[in-house]
């Protein structure tokens, strides 16, 4: 069965054969009783957020679709690097140098529409100030 985006949604209800974890466990299989269950377990996968993204978009919420589709190039990075990634995109937090380097490495870990983000950020911090000296 394929996916309908305006029919599968919510996919925990809809789809849940389409809804893992990130050791491939199938949302219907996972308990929250069980011995093995680890917290790294809970989070929510790049596909899924990929399908919330192709939901949202279907629903005529593209900026919730963009936001969906930049997650999911970030939900397989360490939680360090994400909050390295926050703290530098905060106002006078980083030189344009900085964020050119987090734009760089973003692409570089497979983040392209996070790269183009961080670019955008750029642009707009020096337009306004709010770049590090």
């Amino acid at each position: 069965m394929t996916f309908d985006p305006h029919r599968d949604y919510p996919l925990g209800s809809q789809r849940p054969d389409l809804v893992r974890t990130p050791r491939g466990i199938p949302l219907d299989e996972l308990t929250l009783d069980s011995d093995d269950l680890q917290s790294s377990e809970l989070r929510v996968t790049g596909e899924t957020l990929r399908l919330q993204a192709a939901v949202a978009g279907a629903a005529g919420r593209s900026q919730l679709a963009d936001n969906l589709r930049r997650a999911a190039e970030l939900a397989s990075l360490p939680d360090e690097t994400i909050l390295e990634i926050y703290t530098a995109l905060r106002p006078r937090r980083s030189s344009a140098g900085e964020l050119e380097s987090w734009a760089e490495r973003l692409g570089a870990l497979g983040a392209p529409l996070n790269a183009a983000f961080v670019h955008d950020a750029l642009r707009v911090y020096a337009a306004r100030g709010l770049l590090a000296s």
